[in-house]
């Protein structure tokens, strides 16, 4: 496996070894050791997976009180997947790392706690799979506005956004409440 730098502390693209042939392609998607040595966590204790259409764009989300690591990859199509330092006092705040996953490369990118996440689909349809450090709790669920011009993200020309209800209200990140945005521990 190749670990990639991506500038942002933390967060790490992931290129897997892929052994592929006529009939397909293998590929393991977690080992614990391995990914520990590549500076991942060796406890996972949710997987999640979401389907969506072209244009559809979901985040950039976090969890306050009970912050998630997030190990995502693309099992069928493409997206432009997002993190953004949001953790008050980190000397990399505001900054952001984006990427394309896909069925193709098989990347995986790594989101460390307080960061905030997001990816819009760029292909026709994707399949979404991540695994969480720890288990999701609405309550503590918060977000920032997908284009805060502040934090100035590239995205990709899409035809149109397709947004969540509660993706709308979404807040730019210099309106948030200091107390809403994760402490950075150094």
């Amino acid at each position: 496996m190749k670990v990639i730098d991506t500038g942002l502390p933390g967060v790490l693209l992931l290129e897997p070894k892929v052994f592929g042939d006529a009939r397909g392609f293998f590929m393991e998607t977690w080992q614990a050791a391995r990914y520990a040595e590549a500076g991942m966590p060796e406890r996972f204790v949710q997987d999640n997976h979401s389907r969506s259409r072209r244009g559809v764009l979901r985040g950039l989300h976090y969890q306050l009180t009970q912050p998630q690591g997030k190990l995502v990859w693309v099992t069928r199509g493409a997206v432009f997947d997002v993190a953004v330092d949001v953790r008050r006092g980190s000397p990399h705040f505001g900054r952001w790392y984006g990427c394309q996953l896909d069925d193709v490369d098989h990347r995986q990118l790594y989101i460390p706690p307080g960061f905030a996440h997001g990816f819009c689909v760029v292909s026709e349809e994707a399949d979404f799979f991540y695994k969480c450090t720890d288990y999701y709790h609405p309550q503590s669920e918060c977000g920032i506005a997908w284009n805060d011009p502040a934090i100035g993200i590239d995205w990709p020309p899409l035809p149109e956004v397709a947004l969540s209800g509660k993706d709308q209200q979404n807040r730019p990140l210099a309106l948030q409440a200091p107390d809403d945005l994760p402490v950075y521990e150094g």
